[in-house]
């Protein structure tokens, strides 16, 4: 993969997900751009199929812009809270079929997307998948190892695929510091090691952080995600 691809994969599906909270959108959304400036025909599907929360829906605007294709539940962004997964998904299997060079990045939204995910699972496998599970230190319910574990094969048993790849995406948005990202390092090392998946990458929400840290952990990949929540005020 080029250099601004953060771990190296061939898949031409890639699920991202994690306990609500985790930053598994921003995930998402930095992933799809970042493939696309490399060259490849990318797709986001947003399967948090539960409204309220933030979505890859928000990023739409930012998404087309860059040529990326979205497609979203039927009520994303209204006031109905109804689940709901446009029958579009469906083209991501059939454009996967014929275009070599594309990518199609599934955003999902805890069990209920992760469930509505597993209707999907024989195409998924059949073409070729990783899947992500973003992790945060700093946020309720996945603040220690065992319990982001357990939260991984719950994903896992809702979706009947499996997880590949963990991503450590511990931060507290603007006010993350260095400490914070380095303190997180032992809590991803031991999800990994409970798991036995390996680390895909940590993300760091400040540029200026990634060459220092890039020279002084030179076995683990960083990458740069902005902060693309919807501001609710």
């Amino acid at each position: 993969m080029p250099a601004n691809i953060p771990y190296k994969t061939d898949k031409r599906i890639i699920i991202v997900s994690g306990h609500f909270g985790s930053g598994k959108t921003c995930v998402s959304v930095a992933l799809a751009l970042a493939l696309k400036k490399a060259g490849k025909n990318v797709t986001v599907a947003d399967l948090d199929i539960v409204n309220p929360y933030f979505r890859a829906a928000d990023a739409e605007d930012l998404l087309t812009k860059n040529g990326i294709l979205c497609i979203n539940p039927e009520f994303a962004n209204t006031n109905v809270d109804i689940p709901s997964l446009s029958a579009n998904i469906q083209s991501i299997f059939a454009t996967a079929d014929s275009d070599r060079n594309s990518v199609a990045i599934l955003d999902v939204g805890g069990d209920s997307g992760a469930a509505a995910l597993g209707r999907f699972r024989h195409e998924i496998e059949r073409i070729g998948y990783d899947m992500l599970f973003v992790a945060s230190k700093y946020r309720p319910l996945t603040e220690n190892a065992e319990m982001t574990v357990e939260n991984i094969r719950e994903i896992e048993v809702y979706s009947r695929l499996c997880v590949s790849h963990i991503v450590n995406n511990s931060n507290i948005g603007e006010e993350t510091t260095l400490e914070y990202v380095e303190n997180s390092f032992a809590y991803a090392d031991e999800i990994c090691r409970l798991s036995g998946l390996p680390e895909a990458f940590t993300s760091v929400v400040k540029r200026d952080f990634c060459d220092g840290l890039a020279k002084k952990y030179p076995t683990k990949n960083f990458f740069f995600i902005e902060d693309t929540t919807r501001k609710l005020f």
